[in-house]
C-alpha cells in the first residue's frame, strides 16, 4: 500500500487529520491496491500503516461509510467503488469437485469446530482430538446424480496465517453455513504459496472414486486436507501443482 508524506499536502495544516487519511485510504482503494468487495485491513494494520491512532483510523472509516465508499458488517469492512471483480482462478476452486452454480440443483456446504479424523489430525501435525476448524460440502447435479461430498480440516498453521479463516474461532461452538470458495485466494493474499497434491483413487466397494486434496506452503507446512468422494469410475491418478503467492 502506497504511503503519502503530509508534506505532499501543505493544505492537510488545515484540515482534520481523519480526513486526510480518509482521503489517502480512498486513493489506494481506486487504484486497486485494495480491489473492489475486498475485505479491507483491520483497524491496527491501517493505524500502523498510516502512522496514526486506531481512533483516526475509525473516524476516517467512518467518513468514508458515510459516503457510501465502505461498508462494514461483523466480518469487518469492505470496499464498495465499482470495479472488475477479483480473478476467481478455476484452479484454486474450493473445496476439490465443487460445481459451477449453473450446474449444481443441490450444493450446501457448513463449518464447524471439532476434532478432525484420525487421519487428518496425523497429515496436519495436530495432537489427537485436538479440535480445529472442519468444513463439509455436498452438491448434487440438476437430475439428484453425481452427488459429492467432501470433508476439509484446516491446520493451525492456516487458522494462525490466514485472517479470514481465523475468525471462525470466535464461535467454536456453533455450525453454519459458510462458503469458502475464496479460501486458496485468501491463502495466496497471506503469502502463502500453495502446492496441491491431489491423489484418485477407485473405490472397490462402490461406483465411486475418492479424491484426497493435501495442500502445503512453500515452507512445506500443511495448510489443509479434503477428503472427496464422488460417484464416477476413472484409473487412479495423482497429479501434483504449485500456486505461487500472490505479490
Amino acid at each position: 500500500m502506497a504511503r503519502t508524506t503530509p508534506h505532499d499536502h501543505p493544505q492537510d495544516e488545515v484540515r482534520p487529520l481523519y480526513r486526510r487519511i480518509a482521503s489517502e485510504l480512498l486513493g489506494e482503494l481506486r487504484d486497486g491496491t485494495i480491489p473492489p468487495g475486498e475485505r479491507l485491513p483491520g483497524e491496527r494494520q491501517l493505524s500502523e500503516h498510516f502512522g496514526v491512532s486506531r481512533e483516526t483510523v475509525r473516524q476516517a472509516l467512518e467518513v468514508l461509510r458515510h459516503e457510501g465508499l465502505v461498508t462494514t458488517d461483523r466480518r469487518g469492512s469492505h470496499a464498495t467503488l465499482p470495479g472488475a471483480p477479483v480473478e476467481h482462478p478455476a484452479a484454486l476452486t474450493f473445496p476439490v469437485g465443487t460445481r459451477g452454480p449453473e450446474q449444481g440443483a443441490y450444493d450446501r456446504a457448513t463449518v464447524t469446530w471439532e476434532p478432525p479424523p484420525p487421519s487428518h489430525a496425523e497429515a496436519l501435525g495436530l495432537a489427537p482430538l485436538r479440535p480445529t476448524l472442519v468444513h463439509r460440502f455436498e452438491s448434487s447435479g440438476a437430475d439428484g446424480g453425481g452427488r459429492r461430498t467432501a470433508l476439509t480440516s484446516f491446520s493451525a498453521v492456516a487458522l494462525s496465517e490466514v485472517e479470514e479463516l481465523s475468525r471462525y474461532r470466535e464461535r467454536p461452538h456453533n455450525s453454519g453455513s459458510a462458503q469458502l470458495r475464496r479460501v486458496y485466494d485468501w491463502m495466496r493474499r497471506a503469502g502463502l504459496a500453495l502446492h496441491h497434491r491431489d491423489s484418485i483413487i477407485r473405490l472397490d466397494d462402490a461406483p465411486s472414486m475418492r479424491v484426497t486434496r493435501q495442500v502445503h506452503d512453500q515452507f512445506d507446512r500443511p495448510l489443509e486436507i479434503t477428503d472427496l468422494v464422488v460417484e464416477a469410475r476413472q484409473d487412479p491418478l495423482v497429479y501434483e501443482f504449485t500456486v505461487p503467492a500472490a505479490g
